[in-house]
């Protein structure tokens, strides 16, 4: 196994075949603060670079099997997830919340010390009376999140997320939204935020060294306030 330069981190990231994690993994392989990423899913990326590694898992409501892969992690990014409507109520619980716990359960056992980046969703419930199951469950699995122990845990509640890249938008809301953008960014802009933008914020807030809070819940608002704040120590 190789040694990390001083500084550097080992990274996994859940979902790298899906529009946030796709442009995670990207953007974390780009960074020097980034030593390796173990990206985690059931399909192969159909990409190569020396500092990724792929590990191929079929059924998220076990990761026992993924011990070995998650050992010895600093930080993961987890972009797992699938739209209402897609799937049943069933297997949207199952991939919202148990497919969340369990990778989560096997990372902290695994890695002890190991920062977690979550991507939830606007309106997500904690207290679980909301009437949309989405709300529901994505608020059921910050609680769990939020007791399971992680040292730093970073929960993301993106509103609306922009598709940078042209894709086959998943439902008719979807393509409203892609739609009216522009208009909709203009008119109220903390309610929407870029998938690119988004993506990088999720990676930074777990592989810089911050000194920020053990848990925090970031809204669309103090996401792209966060963009804002990277855009500028880049420029």
């Amino acid at each position: 196994m190789s040694v990390p330069t001083v500084g550097q981190k080992r990274l996994a990231i859940v979902g790298a075949t899906g529009m946030v994690g796709g442009y995670a993994l990207r953007y974390a392989l780009d960074q020097p603060t980034v030593e390796c990423v173990t990206a985690i899913g059931r399909k192969g990326l159909g990409i190569s670079h020396p500092k990724l590694r792929e590990v191929l898992h079929q059924d998220f409501g076990d990761c026992s099997t993924l011990a070995p892969a998650l050992s010895d992690q600093d930080a993961a990014v987890f972009c797992l997830g699938a739209y209402t409507g897609a799937v049943t109520d069933v297997q949207l619980r199952a991939i919202t919340v148990d497919y969340t716990i369990e990778f989560a359960r096997v990372l902290r056992s695994s890695s002890p010390d190991a920062s977690f980046s979550f991507l939830s969703g606007s309106g997500a419930d904690p207290t679980g009376r909301s009437r949309m199951a989405f709300a529901r469950y994505k608020g059921e699995a910050e609680n769990a999140l939020l007791a399971s122990g992680f040292l730093r845990l970073s929960i993301f509640r993106p509103a609306y997320i922009y598709p940078v890249e042209p894709r086959k938008e998943p439902n008719l809301s979807y393509r409203f939204m892609r739609g009216i953008y522009p208009v909709f960014r203009a008119l109220f802009p903390n309610q929407v935020i870029r998938t690119d933008d988004l993506a990088r914020a999720m990676v930074d807030v777990v592989t810089a060294e911050t000194g920020a809070a053990p848990s925090q819940v970031f809204e669309n608002r103090d996401i792209r306030s966060m963009v804002r704040s990277l855009h500028r120590l880049h420029t």
